[in-house]
């Protein structure tokens, strides 16, 4: 990787991408760190510092995960709060609807300018949304407050529907501007523009998951009888931290490889196929899409919980699902299996693969063409999502099954943070390499 980056700073126009990509991220990070106007901020992070502390095991995560997205920024009610959630969001709900609605798949099928169209479609969706948890976070800050303080400083009058207005353009205007910033990373930068920007805000929490390691050691040497326990869970973290990170590695370069011979034909006086190859499948396709969209609905009741106060039949229910019960887990898990699954099929059509084959002299050996190759190829992917699947839920709810163990519940970095860190990096580093093999490519001439 190191040696990747250096040989790319090497070459002038690597060396300007990566310093435009480095500088929209420094943009990111300073709109990270613009708070909404008309908020006490001291009572805002007091607030904060409650909602999440290990004492509210069950509100600790209710916001860990749009503030983990967004660097830190969600918790401090800055201009970047809702990060490109809405965006992620959008872009879920896109693909959902395109294989739902036949004039949206007639669109994706158009080619580039049927792309273009729906990607305006997912970022005025995306605005949308945008105001929608724009609105919601507003009400959730104007009905608390920190030791008697409101957060809000305005609520009544005049005064308070200007102030409302305000804060909420604020947030969706924050949205639409980390939409601009990842499309000018794609144009101009490195990397996936979305994708560098979550990784930018992961990284910046990093520091916080060091210092409450630090704090645990101190609290460790301070109270041993008490907080002793740490000496051996602070380790054991950073052990299955790097042991999930080799894992990722290892997952993400991992495919199935389905061997393909190409039959001999004759045109002409030439002679073409005749050649053995194979059809790759990774093992994980669908990526961490799967995670995404299974926490981004199960942050859903424990984000109810904290806006209402249910009572009752509602208040059991809520309490079941939040997120340190096992009914939490066990849904999770079975929404990360379900959601592979359903990415898996509506990216890759079997019937198609088989045509596509059967139509360049292709064969499976020991398979016929046509429906049978179909369902092998069918067969094969329902084992290799399976696989893959079972991979992303235990990642996922590993950081889960820790925090229960060890009681260290307010831990920053989760499986889904780290597969994302991981995969972005490794995919930037295949998008340089590339770039450097195109830039390095001899002709006949040469």
């Amino acid at each position: 990787m190191f040696k990747t980056m250096q040989n790319a700073w090497k070459i002038p126009d690597l060396r300007k991408k990566i310093l435009f990509t480095l500088m929209v991220i420094v943009i990111f990070r300073i709109g990270a760190n613009m708070p909404a106007p008309f908020l006490n901020m001291d009572a805002l992070a007091g607030l904060m510092g409650f909602v999440t502390s290990g004492d509210n095991a069950s509100n600790a995560n209710a916001f860990a995960y749009l503030n983990t997205l967004s660097g830190g920024a969600f918790a401090q009610a800055t201009l970047f709060a809702m990060s490109v959630t809405p965006y992620i969001n959008s872009s879920i709900i896109m693909q959902l609807l395109t294989v739902a609605i036949p004039p949206l798949e007639r669109m994706a099928k158009e080619g580039e300018d049927g792309r273009k169209k729906i990607g305006a479609i997912t970022r005025y969706v995306a605005v949308l949304l945008g105001l929608v948890q724009g609105l919601a976070y507003y009400l959730y800050l104007r009905g608390s407050s920190f030791e008697g303080t409101p957060i809000v400083s305005y609520t009544e009058g005049a005064a308070g529907v200007f102030t409302a207005i305000v804060i909420v353009l604020v947030f969706t205007a924050g949205t639409a501007m980390m939409m601009w910033l990842g499309e000018q990373i794609n144009q101009k930068g490195i990397g996936n523009g979305i994708s560098i920007l979550l990784f930018a805000g992961i990284v910046a929490r990093l520091p916080d998951t060091v210092n409450i390691l630090i704090q645990s050691l101190q609290a460790a040497w301070q109270a041993p009888d008490t907080y002793g326990k740490f000496y051996f869970f602070v380790p054991l973290f950073i052990l299955v931290f790097l042991a999930v990170i080799w894992v990722i590695v290892f997952m993400n370069d991992a495919e199935r490889r389905i061997p393909v011979q190409y039959a001999k034909r004759v045109v002409g006086r030439k002679m073409y196929g005749g050649q053995s190859t194979h059809l790759p499948i990774k093992v994980n396709m669908s990526g961490v899409m799967p995670i995404i969209f299974a926490s981004s609905i199960l942050t859903i009741p424990s984000t109810i919980q904290m806006f209402v106060n249910p009572t009752g039949f509602w208040k059991t229910i809520l309490d079941a699902l939040s997120t340190t019960g096992w009914v939490y887990a066990l849904i999770y898990f079975l929404l990360i299996l379900m959601f592979a699954y359903f990415y898996v099929a509506i990216q890759y059509n079997p019937i198609e693969m088989a045509n596509n084959l059967r139509q360049n002299n292709g064969t499976i050996p020991g398979i016929r063409p046509g429906r049978p190759t179909s369902d092998y190829i069918q067969k094969i992917l329902s084992k290799i999502t399976l696989i893959g699947a079972l991979f992303l839920a235990v990642i996922a709810l590993l950081p889960v099954a820790f925090s229960a163990f060890t009681g260290m519940h307010n831990l920053m970095m989760g499986g889904t943070s780290v597969i994302i860190l991981v995969g972005v990096a490794l995919d930037t580093m295949k998008q340089m390499e590339s770039q450097m093999m195109m830039r390095h490519y001899k002709g006949f001439l040469d």
